[in-house]
């Protein structure tokens, strides 16, 4: 039996939930940009302010991308619907992975021939970039537009890229990290767990005997 008290939870947040709108995401994902950078600038983020900045802005579009794998099971589960939110988090994601892509290319990096080597010799350099690849074609789509000329099911069949592009940017933390560290691995873990639940809820009920 349902609880109750708990499904009065649920539809009272989902109700409110309708009222904010999106972008507010965006808003609020451009201001702690500017404020990170700002930070760095002034020597808010530690002696390597360049270095803690690329690392801030990977990790925020590595917990951004997590949530967007959240929402669909989060409604299956429990009922609160964060779907309206999908699409501002997908795109914000991906618009702190540009942002720690331009801090390592323009601020660390400096140099066209010495990213090139990164890309080439670095294996975790080398995927993240592949991450950053397939995470392109889910941005240029990522409009009401690219839906209705696509068609629904070939639009779809692109956004499931994000799953592939999620594995790659846990790897890519964990690799960049020095050592064995609980926490690149602990986003790791979530990635491969929610993306086990999106396969386990679409594997066909076989009817009993």
């Amino acid at each position: 039996m349902a609880n109750p008290i708990g499904a009065t939870v649920i539809q009272r947040s989902n109700i409110a939930l309708r009222r904010v709108p999106a972008s507010l995401l965006y808003i609020l994902g451009a201001s702690w940009a500017v404020w990170l950078f700002w930070l760095a600038a002034t020597g808010g983020l530690g002696v390597e302010p360049i270095e803690a900045l690329e690392h801030r802005y990977g990790k925020l579009a590595l917990q951004l991308i997590v949530i967007g794998l959240i929402v669909t099971p989060l409604r299956r589960w429990t009922g609160l619907n964060l779907m309206p939110f999908r699409r501002a988090i997908g795109v914000t994601a991906f618009f702190y992975v540009v942002a720690h892509l331009l801090v390592w290319a323009i601020l660390d990096v400096q140099s066209l021939a010495a990213i090139w080597a990164d890309i080439v010799k670095r294996p975790y350099v080398t995927i993240g970039m592949a991450g950053f690849a397939l995470l392109l074609p889910l941005a240029v789509t990522s409009n009401d537009l690219a839906v209705r000329r696509l068609g629904a099911a070939r639009w779809r069949v692109i956004h499931k890229l994000a799953y592939s592009a999620a594995i790659l940017g846990g790897l890519h933390y964990i690799w960049l990290s020095k050592g064995v560290q609980i926490e690149p691995l602990a986003y790791f873990a979530a990635i491969i767990m929610l993306l086990a639940l999106r396969i386990r809820a679409r594997r066909p009920r076989v009817a009993p005997q």
